[in-house]
């Protein structure tokens, strides 16, 4: 109901991971990583259904050993969603989880070891058309960029990403993408601007290790957001030291607040005041729990009194304005009924799923007609 993304995305490459479109004119995808052992197929399943329920189009999963692989192998036949595994220093972990239906291979060519080694890993990528990632972090820069910098700078990360980009092109492999990540707000945002000059592959985006749920969700914003609004990503990690499920909320939630991909509610609703005439926040952390199931794209307003309450419920697919004695819901941007305070929850609950099937319908409707 609200303005449209003036957001020109980069012009990249595209390439697929599983079903999943990575780059091109494709959606930015989010994505999430377990922290469960590998080992324990059953915990990590379980963990990747909940971060594809959330929400996820890819998952990525640590395969440090060879028993990981195996692992690896038997979580892949028990779920659907796309996995990417995340392998250091052991070619042959790579290739080991290639022949077991690997849909991405997040790699450095540059720390897999000597040149037959890199040559094997590309070839069987290739073979198998396995995407890879190209994954620099400015925590583990090579020793001699670091001793050529000093510490980790945007033209550190960029010069390491460059290294392995030319890696794969010697190979004449472009099936790839990059991501230079960093703690640092700004030398990661600087570092993707830098990059995103000079090659075409999709990017990848990140601040890596950013913090907690709270902290790690701002300097992610922040950060992501900064870039996004250039244009500048085709997939992105929220890293937070938090439950992966929370990722990808966050994920969605900076996508949403840029109009680059819609999905579920999203909520209006002010911050409260003593003018309000409902429990505003209540009511507000009450909807998000009970309607975390809605994948429908809608605009819901939850807005305590009349100054800004009219305003904002007229533009929104259906609003809430706080009143005395009852509250007004707005529906399309007409006022429609009153709501008492009595179960106000349970109410709105209620015309919201009714307005979420009807939208889906209209959806199927169209999509039927196309």
């Amino acid at each position: 109901m609200f303005y449209e993304s003036p957001i020109r995305r980069r012009k990249t490459r595209q390439i697929m991971v599983g079903d999943v479109p990575v780059g091109g004119d494709a959606p930015i995808s989010v994505q999430s990583m377990t922290n469960t052992e590998t080992t324990d197929v059953a915990a990590t399943v379980d963990q990747i259904q909940r971060i594809q329920s959330a929400g996820a189009d890819l998952v990525r999963v640590s395969v440090p050993s060879m028993d990981a692989a195996e692992a690896f192998g038997e979580i892949r036949k028990q779920v659907s969603i796309p996995l990417i595994a995340d392998i250091h220093f052991d070619y042959r972990i790579a290739l080991r989880v290639a022949d077991l239906g690997v849909d991405c291979l997040r790699i450095n060519p540059g720390n897999i070891g000597r040149e037959h080694r890199v040559q094997a890993v590309v070839s069987k990528a290739n073979d198998l058309n396995i995407p890879i990632r190209i994954g620099v972090n400015a925590g583990s820069l090579e020793k001699d960029l670091q001793r050529k910098y000093g510490e980790p700078t945007p033209d550190a990360l960029v010069e390491s990403a460059l290294r392995h980009v030319d890696i794969l092109d010697r190979y004449d492999f472009k099936n790839f993408k990059v991501s230079v990540k960093a703690s640092d707000v700004f030398m990661a945002v600087a570092a993707y601007r830098k990059l995103a000059q000079q090659i075409d592959q999709p990017l990848h985006l990140g601040i890596t290790e950013a913090g907690g749920l709270r902290s790690g969700t701002v300097k992610s914003s922040v950060g992501l957001g900064m870039l996004l609004m250039d244009g500048i990503g085709d997939t992105l990690r929220v890293s937070l030291a938090a439950d992966p499920v929370e990722e990808v909320k966050v994920g969605w939630d900076i996508l949403k607040s840029l109009k680059l991909r819609s999905k579920g509610i999203n909520f209006i609703a002010c911050p409260s005041c003593s003018r309000q005439n409902f429990d505003v926040i209540k009511t507000l952390n009450e909807l998000e729990g009970r309607l975390e199931d809605i994948t429908t794209a809608m605009d819901v307003a939850v807005i305590g009194c009349v100054v800004n309450g009219p305003g904002e419920a007229k533009e929104a697919d259906i609003g809430l304005t706080g009143g005395t004695p009852k509250n007004l819901i707005y529906i399309d941007g007409v006022a429609k009924q009153k709501l008492s305070h009595d179960n106000l929850v349970d109410d709105l609950e209620q015309l919201i799923r009714e307005k979420s099937e009807y939208l889906e319908k209209q959806n199927e409707n169209i999509i039927a007609k196309s």
